[in-house]
């Protein structure tokens, strides 16, 4: 079978185009770390995150109006896990921030959808840190402040069905300040996210020493 100049260079075209494509899927579903994927939940503008393997710090940039009512806006570096489980980080913000209520949170959610139940431990860039939390798909979110300010080291920890938010105290212990049962099911999404409160805008924030850990069972 004779094949021609023209159909010859349509062969060609169309064995060039699949890696191309398949690359620019992996540049925006990249493994970052400990997690799987790097992902914008219900936010315009596009956020990244960044993984600097020899210091284990996480630069995450994201933007998104707010995480609150009934839908979330914000980057979110994630992996999925069933049954119970714990994430740790230290989180520090920049000289410069978008505003007083930019967030960086440490967050378990049921899935990526905007108005997904969830639970987080958030820290502003005023300093107050809140338990915030949506208990039903596209419901309202709520939230409980920690009497702590300026935590550098947060925690959100589930047992079952119950999520709890920790802060670091004065003296360094890791304390529970808030506890909130919320249904999920299956493998949920666990990771670290941050929201500029700020539509138009990126903010950037750095987490560093990054724990996940879970019960033998769980594994």
């Amino acid at each position: 079978m004779m094949i021609t100049s023209s159909r010859l260079n349509l062969v060609l075209l169309a064995a060039m185009a699949c890696p191309i494509v398949l690359l620019a899927q992996q540049d925006v579903n990249a493994p970052q770390g400990k997690f799987t994927a790097s992902t914008d939940v219900g936010a315009a503008l596009h956020g990244a995150t960044t993984y600097d393997a020899p210091t284990g710090t996480y630069r995450i940039a994201g933007s998104g109006a707010d995480m609150w009512g009934a839908a979330d806006a914000f980057h979110f570096s994630w992996l999925q896990l069933a049954g119970d489980a714990a994430l740790t980080a230290d989180v520090h913000f920049p000289a410069e921030v978008t505003g007083p209520l930019e967030k960086a949170v440490l967050i378990m959610r049921q899935s990526l959808a905007p108005g997904s139940p969830y639970a987080d431990t958030a820290i502003h860039a005023d300093g107050h840190i809140t338990l915030q939390y949506r208990i039903a798909p596209d419901g309202k979110t709520d939230d409980v402040t920690s009497t702590e300010h300026k935590s550098v080291r947060l925690r959100i920890e589930r047992k079952g069905n119950v999520f709890t938010a920790y802060n670091s105290t004065a003296d360094g212990k890791m304390t529970p300040f808030a506890s909130i049962a919320i249904p999920m099911s299956g493998p949920i999404y666990i990771g670290l996210g941050v929201c500029s409160h700020a539509p138009g805008q990126l903010a950037t924030v750095m987490f560093s020493s990054v724990t996940i850990e879970r019960p033998a069972a769980a594994r």
